[in-house]
């Protein structure tokens, strides 16, 4: 199965993989299942980083270059994902997060969240 982890499982399963679910751990863990994050996860790690969340102190090279050593694969942002977004209703404002939607819909990828406004989307979704 093709998993699009959202900014912060991705954020947890690199810095502290003790805040994830036995269920995301599961997930995350078994060999059958191909790890994504998305170029607007490290986006978000950027301007939020710079904006000095205390939830995004993290070097986002570091964090990019640990996930690919990792066996994750980077899904990049295209147009296609960038146009699914009007398709979406309007349940969450944040726009990193409506991206990560659509680009699992449009992938046809399950995007793991914990994030409760992201779980009310429909589509291939799973709260963990």
């Amino acid at each position: 199965m093709h998993l699009l982890l959202d900014t912060h499982v991705i954020l947890w399963a690199a810095t502290d993989p003790g805040r994830l679910s036995q269920d995301a751990l599961h997930l995350i863990e078994a060999p059958e299942n191909t790890l994504y994050f998305s170029a607007a996860s490290i986006w978000e790690v950027v301007i939020k980083s710079g904006l000095d969340r205390p939830d995004f102190r993290v070097d986002a090279h570091l964090l990019r270059r640990g996930l690919i050593e990792n066996g994750y694969a980077e899904l990049p942002i295209s147009s296609q994902h960038t146009l699914a977004v009007s398709h979406l209703p309007p349940l969450h404002k944040d726009p990193f997060d409506r991206l990560l939607v659509a680009q699992a819909e449009y992938e046809g990828f399950l995007l793991l969240t914990m994030d409760d406004m992201v779980a009310r989307y429909p589509g291939p979704i799973r709260k963990i």
